[in-house]
């Protein structure tokens, strides 16, 4: 039987649920969890494949929003981490009433590189899918060890996301795939323009996988929703930058009341 992961923690009266990114699974949040489960009631997932939800193959976009809604709240703000983004904007714009807001963090709407927009070049994704079938586990870690690069405490940070895949079962290659085919091939931009919800867009200055030239397009394409760059962060701001992240949600649910 396929079972999603699914653990929710915390006292505050807003809930909040957090999706990890590709190729993780909800520990990447332990670092922030204490701080954030006095000021919510928060919702750690495992996404479909992903560690404790494992079962799951490969699927679409649509799919995976759908069974991860299925387990949630009536009325949460859904917060996605790079891959896990794509998953609550898909969330925010099939089911709004469901989302009191969105929040994404390192996020894309369209994490493959197109004309006139920045991001991750298509072939470097294809080689990434290429490379899971000789040595999946070195070619995960590789791709952690992208998101850390530039940052102060980079090679901390680097350990803490690997301890994270590795304190779990790694997901299937089916899975590792679907997730690749979705940064590959999803494009969001044009349907959450019409967004009417709260958006916040956390990014880190030297994220190598979500360019920032992509934040002031986003600014123009998007003027109703917010934006916030960390300046010394990287692809995982709530790893390198704790108290500004949390801060940032805290603030975010003070505007909301």
């Amino acid at each position: 039987m396929k079972t999603l992961w699914w653990q929710t923690v915390g006292t505050g009266n807003c809930h909040l649920v957090l999706l990890h990114g590709w190729g993780l699974n909800a520990e990447v949040w332990r670092c922030v969890t204490e701080e954030l489960s006095s000021h919510f009631t928060l919702h750690l997932v495992d996404l479909p494949g992903y560690g404790r939800s494992r079962d799951f193959g490969a699927m679409s976009l649509e799919a995976m929003a759908d069974i991860v809604l299925d387990a949630a709240p009536q009325k949460a703000i859904w917060l996605g981490w790079s891959l896990g983004g794509l998953v609550a904007s898909k969330i925010a714009l099939t089911h709004p009433e469901r989302v009191e807001a969105l929040v994404t963090v390192a996020s894309s709407p369209c994490f493959s590189a197109r004309e006139a927009w920045p991001g991750i070049k298509p072939e470097v994704l294809s080689g990434f899918q290429q490379q899971l079938s000789e040595n999946f586990q070195r070619t995960v870690e590789r791709f952690l060890a992208l998101q850390t690069l530039g940052t102060e405490t980079a090679r901390q940070d680097a350990r803490a996301l690997k301890n994270t895949v590795l304190s779990l079962p790694m997901p299937g290659v089916d899975a590792l795939n679907g997730g690749l085919d979705m940064l590959k091939t999803v494009d969001l931009r044009a349907p959450l323009a019409s967004l009417a919800m709260p958006h916040l867009r956390i990014y880190g200055y030297l994220d190598g996988l979500v360019p920032r030239k992509v934040v002031p397009l986003l600014d123009a394409r998007w003027p109703e929703s917010e934006s916030l760059v960390i300046a010394k962060a990287a692809h995982a701001p709530f790893i390198s930058h704790p108290a500004e992240f949390c801060a940032a949600l805290i603030a975010l649910r003070q505007r909301l009341r």
